[in-house]
C-alpha cells in the first residue's frame, strides 16, 4: 500500500472526524438552545381576575300562603274563599292584571280535638310580574291584607330574580380577564419580566346575590338590587 494512499486515507479520516465534531458541537448547541427556549416558554404565572356588576332584577315572584280553620269543612271553605277574594281585590287595586295571580296549591287537613272535628284548609297564590316597581309597592302595602282579615303564614314572601345573565356574561368575562392581566403585569414588573399571551384560562361560575345582603322585614325575603360576580383563573406566559 503506497504512502500517498495512506496519507490520503488519513486526511479523509481527519476530515470526517472534524465534521463529526462540528456536528456534535452544533447539535449540542441546538439541543441546549432548544432546552433553554423550552424552559423559557414554560415560565408562566397564574392569577385570578374579578368582575362585579350591580344589576336590578327583572322578575318578581310573591308567594302568598294563608289558611282557614273551622269545626266544619264548609265554614273553613267559606273563610278561604273570603280571603282569596280579598287578596284578588288587593292586587287588582294595585293595577295588576288578573292573570298575574295564580293558585299554586291547596290542601285540607282534618283531625280531632277532644272528639271535636277540626278542618284546616291551606292555600297558596303566586304573583309573577316583570313590573318591579309595582311589586315593591305591593310589598310595602302588604299590611292592607292583614287589615282585610288575611293572615299570611310562614313561607309568604317576595323574591326577585335577574334573568338576563347571558346578556352580560361576555363583557364580564372580558373584564375579569383584563383584571387578571393587571395582576400578572404587576407580578412581571416585580420579577423583571414581561407578560405574554394566555397559556390557559378557566372561567369560574357566576354568582348572583343581593347587593346589600338579605333585606329584613315582615314578608320580604329578597331585594331587587343584585350583585353579579365572576372570578376567572388565567395562566399567562412570561417573556
Amino acid at each position: 500500500m503506497s504512502e500517498k494512499f495512506i496519507e490520503s486515507k488519513h486526511k479523509v479520516w481527519l476530515a470526517s472526524a472534524g465534521l463529526l465534531t462540528i456536528g456534535l458541537i452544533t447539535g449540542g448547541y441546538l439541543l441546549g438552545d432548544g432546552l433553554l427556549r423550552a424552559k423559557m416558554a414554560d415560565r408562566s404565572v397564574t392569577v385570578r381576575g374579578l368582575a362585579e356588576r350591580d344589576v336590578t332584577a327583572d322578575l318578581a315572584t310573591w308567594t302568598i300562603a294563608y289558611s282557614a280553620q273551622s269545626t266544619d269543612l264548609q265554614s273553613a271553605q267559606t273563610d278561604i274563599d273570603r280571603d282569596t277574594a280579598a287578596i284578588t281585590s288587593f292586587f287588582k287595586e294595585l293595577g295588576f292584571k288578573a292573570d298575574a295571580l295564580k293558585p299554586t296549591g291547596a290542601n285540607v287537613n282534618q283531625y280531632s280535638n277532644n272528639g271535636i272535628p277540626q278542618y284546616t284548609i291551606r292555600q297558596r297564590l303566586s304573583l309573577r310580574t316583570d313590573d318591579i316597581d309595582k311589586a315593591q309597592a305591593a310589598v310595602a302595602r302588604q299590611f292592607d291584607l292583614v287589615r282585610r282579615g288575611v293572615v299570611l303564614e310562614d313561607g309568604s314572601g317576595m323574591s326577585y330574580t335577574f334573568t338576563k345573565l347571558d346578556e352580560i356574561k361576555p363583557e364580564m368575562v372580558a373584564e375579569a380577564t383584563k383584571d387578571a392581566r393587571k395582576s400578572a403585569e404587576q407580578f412581571a414588573e416585580d420579577s423583571g419580566t414581561d407578560v405574554g399571551g394566555i397559556k390557559s384560562a378557566t372561567q369560574g361560575y357566576f354568582s348572583i346575590d343581593s347587593r346589600d345582603g338579605d333585606a329584613g322585614g315582615y314578608g320580604v325575603t329578597d331585594t331587587p338590587y343584585k350583585k353579579v360576580r365572576v372570578v376567572t383563573t388565567v395562566n399567562f406566559y412570561l417573556d
